[in-house]
């Protein structure tokens, strides 16, 4: 154990990481097999950013079969070379933004996702993997049975936030990932975890797919109604909606019996979605 560990942390030292791809290898041999242990052998794993392949290696003598997007050349090249042999294993250079699972997977096969995103690109890959909240027949979406996700703590404990969660947890990237999942925290994983060991410790977090929506019946107004109240988080839930626009807020808010002082960030999505319903007759 104690020489893997090494020649993870070797491997990674040998390698030039680029801070602007906010490159950190995970050399954490127990944290590496944590995340293989969410991986059955007749999983489908599409690897976004897989960089040194650590946990790829293990991955394709897991999995039946393995599919990774990486951006970097110089990884990429290192890929091919300890990989490029495997039968299951295919790398795809490019964006993952500009990646379409249709184009990889024709037949429709659902897939399993693992993950190490660095904090600046969370919120927009997760949009494109998922949908924005009002995207119902998002196309990735539908392929997706659940992603093993490597994220800063902080992020992790936003993405599994609720309404009775700390203020600054709760917010769009809550309702962003939990539209049509359910999230959980599965691993807090320390920085010292990482080579370049970053500033913050990290988690693995579970997104398990519903394919539904967690709200019935969701109302058309309902993303700009959790937009205008987290948008304006100091504000009560009437002037948020106020300052966004809405007409009928008022009577809305009477409507449901709700105090006017009362804060986005405590209201759950079927909270807002009660408010969404009462706001369309003042905003067709």
């Amino acid at each position: 154990m104690y020489n893997k560990i090494m020649d993870y942390y070797f491997r990674a030292k040998q390698f030039r990481a680029k801070k602007r791809l906010g490159q950190n290898f995970l050399v954490d041999e127990k944290i590496i097999d944590e995340i293989i242990s969410c991986v059955d052998k007749n999983d489908f794993v599409f690897e976004i950013g897989p960089g040194l392949g650590f946990v790829t290696e293990k991955l394709v003598d897991k999995a039946q079969d393995v599919v990774a997007v990486e951006i970097d050349k110089d990884a990429i090249q290192i890929l091919n070379k300890n990989l490029g042999d495997k039968k299951n294993f295919t790398l795809i250079e490019k964006d993952i933004l500009k990646v379409n699972f249709c184009d990889i997977y024709p037949n429709g096969r659902k897939i399993k996702i693992i993950a190490n995103i660095p904090y600046y690109i969370t919120s927009p890959i997760l949009v494109h993997l998922l949908g924005e909240i009002d995207d119902f027949n998002n196309k990735n979406r539908s392929y997706i049975d659940e992603i093993i996700l490597m994220v800063q703590y902080e992020v992790a404990k936003r993405i599994c936030a609720n309404e009775n969660s700390q203020n600054k947890e709760y917010g769009m990237l809550t309702i962003l990932s939990q539209f049509f999942c359910d999230t959980e925290i599965i691993k807090h994983v320390s920085r010292r975890s990482f080579f370049p060991s970053p500033k913050v410790d990290s988690a693995i977090v579970k997104i398990k797919n519903n394919f539904r929506p967690k709200v019935d019946n969701p109302s058309p107004l309902l993303k700009k109604t959790i937009k205008a109240a987290f948008n304006t988080r100091r504000k009560n839930i009437k002037n948020s909606l106020l300052s966004a626009g809405l007409l009928g807020v008022n009577q809305a808010l009477e409507k449901l019996g709700w105090d006017f002082n009362v804060r986005g960030e405590k209201l759950s999505l079927d909270d807002f979605n009660k408010l969404a319903c009462a706001l369309q007759e003042y905003n067709k």
